[in-house]
């Protein structure tokens, strides 16, 4: 069987290992050739995510339009506007200048963006993300204000380890964050309904702590190059 061949197997082995959990599968398309996307999308998957703007928007004008398009890497604030007409959900806002940029050009597209705030809880320096501090800052003073922008959870990623400990301990911190919001926030633009943490090497500790959006790559593509 050819990777090729293999992609739409992995994909159901995934949810057949997982069905007693809820959530939503995003397949991370990055590097991969439209062929493999659309073998996955033939398997029925329709939700795929990509961590670099050149090269979402090619596969955007070029694979079928009822794809959810998930944005999963860091967004720079000049190559917003880019994909805020057709995105399905921004997985990194890492601060309050970025939200207040996707903000700003879904006004002037008259849309809402569903964004999920990027909170940093790994043990690497490399990683993105706002610490609790400045959570609460955007909750409390900003969020209300950004009428085109709509919360819809928190994303995080675990440190990049083999010790299952650390990963299950940042994931468990990510779901007491997640929980405690839900609980103590109304706000007109803030839905806590996904929580997105988990890929290849950790999404089933991710499960086990409550997340209900995984994003997956290599599990289902095979290695990058």
């Amino acid at each position: 069987m050819t990777q090729k061949e293999e992609i739409a197997k992995n994909i159901e082995s995934i949810k057949k290992e997982n069905e007693t959990f809820n959530f939503t599968l995003v397949a991370v398309s990055k590097t991969k050739p439209n062929d493999h996307v659309m073998e996955a999308y033939n398997a029925g998957q329709r939700d795929f995510g990509e961590n670099k703007v050149q090269e979402l928007l090619p596969k955007f004008e070029a694979l079928p339009k009822d794809i959810h398009w998930h944005f999963i890497g860091h967004l720079q604030r000049n190559k917003v506007k880019l994909i805020i007409p057709f995105v399905h959900l921004i997985h990194s806002v890492d601060s309050l200048r970025l939200l207040n940029e996707i903000n700003k050009q879904a006004l002037k597209e008259n849309i809402k963006v569903d964004c999920l705030l990027q909170m940093f809880i790994a043990k690497e320096e490399t990683k993105y993300g706002l610490d609790e501090d400045e959570l609460k800052d955007i909750l409390d003073n900003h969020l209300e204000n950004f009428k085109n922008v709509n919360v819809k959870g928190l994303m995080g990623m675990a440190t990049f380890t083999e010790d299952h400990s650390i990963i299950d301990s940042e994931f468990k911190y990510l779901k007491g964050i997640f929980d405690a919001i839900k609980k103590n926030y109304s706000l007109p633009n803030l839905n806590m309904d996904i929580l997105s943490m988990g890929m290849s090497h950790d999404y089933r500790i991710a499960l086990k702590n409550g997340s209900n959006m995984i994003r997956i790559g290599s599990t289902i593509f095979g290695a990058r190059n």
